[in-house]
């Protein structure tokens, strides 16, 4: 998940292996999000922002819709892999992209506003402020522009028939964002969000989900639990012993029950234009 949330409140991890876990969370979602980029549909030489840009996904996604003449800011308070991310961006010859460090709970006013369209996915999410955060980002979006909120519900996230492990990883990494200050269910309220933000009823909404057998989706419900386990730990919201118990369960109910489907969370999506000056 994003990482521009305050380093204290964060519940996942920032080791190169989560690193690695973000760019193939973003690669999953990319038909969603290109769906909502397509729907606000950014001219070329726009101005966009990346709020929690992360591996820099999203950013490759701007960067191809606003052209060379336009402008793409990542921002977030993991510097270093904002700084990877960039790296790989200007590679790949996306001369349009720029980052900084910035971090949206600060009391500061966006770098750069406003933007054609001020983006974030799986930000707000972490953040306790995640209101004051939305009434920002509203405030970075240029008239006539537009803003664009991905979050997850985790609630939906399961596997037919259950499995008890499965229903365990869902038990610790919902205890463990939520006792750093997640919202877990901030997808589906995202339109509650809006309003309460300010910014008002959103002009749309969309839904992306995602089945796959537990043998492939097994690599990522470890990967996020391994990342969360400090603060599952840390927070009493499981054990070493029990923590290592889960992680060998879902092996063995992998490899036995590989075929069974399970059901990622949802990605919900919401949009909205600024009215033109």
């Amino acid at each position: 998940m994003t990482t521009t949330e305050t380093r204290a409140a964060y519940a996942l991890g920032r080791a190169p292996e989560e690193y690695e876990r973000l760019r193939a969370q973003a690669r999953v979602w990319e038909a969603a999000t290109t769906r909502l980029l397509d729907r606000v549909a950014p001219a070329p030489g726009a101005r966009c922002l990346d709020a929690g840009c992360g591996p820099g996904e999203t950013m490759r996604l701007m960067a191809g819709r606003v052209g060379p003449e336009g402008h793409v800011l990542g921002i977030d308070v993991d510097d270093s892999l904002g700084a990877a991310s960039l790296e790989r961006l200007r590679a790949a010859g996306l001369g349009q992209c720029a980052f900084a460090a910035h971090d949206v709970t600060a009391d500061e006013p966006i770098p750069g506003a406003p933007y054609d369209l001020v983006y974030a996915r799986l930000l707000l999410f972490h953040l306790p402020q995640r209101i004051a955060v939305l009434r920002r980002l509203w405030d970075a979006v240029a008239p006539g522009g537009h803003l664009v909120v991905q979050e997850y519900d985790l609630r939906t996230i399961s596997v037919l028939p259950s499995l008890d492990s499965v229903e365990e990883v869902l038990r610790v990494m919902t205890g463990a964002f939520g006792a750093v200050g997640c919202d877990v269910e901030l997808g589906a309220r995202l339109p509650l969000a809006f309003a309460e933000a300010g910014v008002g009823p959103p002009d749309g909404t969309d839904v992306a989900g995602r089945v796959e057998p537990l043998a492939a989706a097994s690599g990522m419900l470890q990967a996020v639990l391994g990342s969360v386990r400090p603060a599952a730990l840390a927070h009493a919201v499981t054990s070493e012993a029990a923590a290592a118990e889960t992680s060998e369960a879902l092996v063995a109910d992998a490899a036995q029950f590989g075929d069974r489907p399970l059901l990622w969370p949802l990605m919900i999506g919401a949009w909205k234009q600024k009215p033109a000056g």
